[in-house]
């Protein structure tokens, strides 16, 4: 099927659909070459752009801001690199606000308004296929079950009550059972402002939440099974 870049963010749920089944198949050259956007010779280079390329054909709307992707409709967008059937890593969800963390209920916070609705899309992840030539997979519309959700908002309220004590060292990579806490900076130097457990502040590194891969790779195993 002939795709090409949207002209607009998608008004329904159906529609981004459409659109997603639509890429589903194509490989990343063919869409970056559609787009007019230069796929880099080097991986390093590349990473980002499975999520370049899905924003721009799928009319994701949000741009820089922390909102959900596709903001009218209120879903995040997530490319998910699968490498013989498995998820190959953890997924970015949101940075944490360390200083805000411990006073934000999971329900209004920034990683609860990511995670409320994802449409997730598989893209080939075996290192031995040139990035042009990988593929995209079937979309996956998901929102967390009720149990889903109870295991998210418990591993967010552990870390926020380590926030809220102070031992900010002990927000390693494994803590949680679904969300795990790892850095997310561009360079060692980056630091922000956190709670020292006495009333005072202490200074740490940026920290992110992400999705373990068991915990996408059960997603997987429920839409495909």
């Amino acid at each position: 099927m002939h795709v090409q870049p949207a002209s607009g963010p998608p008004l329904t749920e159906d529609a981004l659909l459409d659109r997603a089944h639509a890429v589903a198949g194509h490989t990343i050259g063919e869409l970056a070459q559609r787009a007019a956007i230069a796929v880099p010779r080097e991986m390093r280079r590349a990473k980002g752009l499975a999520g370049q390329l899905l924003e721009r054909y799928l009319g994701a709307d949000a741009g820089s801001r922390a909102e959900p992707d596709f903001t009218a409709l209120r879903i995040e967008l997530k490319t998910l690199p699968v490498h013989e059937g498995k998820p190959k890593e953890s997924t970015f969800v949101s940075s944490i606000e360390l200083d805000a963390l411990a006073d934000t209920d999971f329900e209004d916070s920034p990683v609860w308004h990511k995670l409320r609705r994802i449409l997730w899309m598989p893209v080939e992840a075996d290192p031995s296929v040139p990035l042009p030539l990988r593929h995209f997979g079937s979309p996956i519309l998901w929102s967390p079950s009720p149990s889903e959700r109870r295991v998210l908002q418990d591993d967010y309220e552990r870390v926020a009550t380590l926030v809220l004590a102070g031992r900010i060292d002990e927000l390693d990579g494994h803590l949680g059972d679904a969300l795990q806490v790892r850095p997310k900076a561009a360079h060692g130097g980056v630091r922000e402002r956190a709670p020292e457990g006495l009333g005072g502040y202490q200074w740490t590194g940026p920290r992110g939440f992400y999705l373990r891969p068991t915990f996408t790779a059960a997603i997987l195993h429920a839409a495909f099974r």
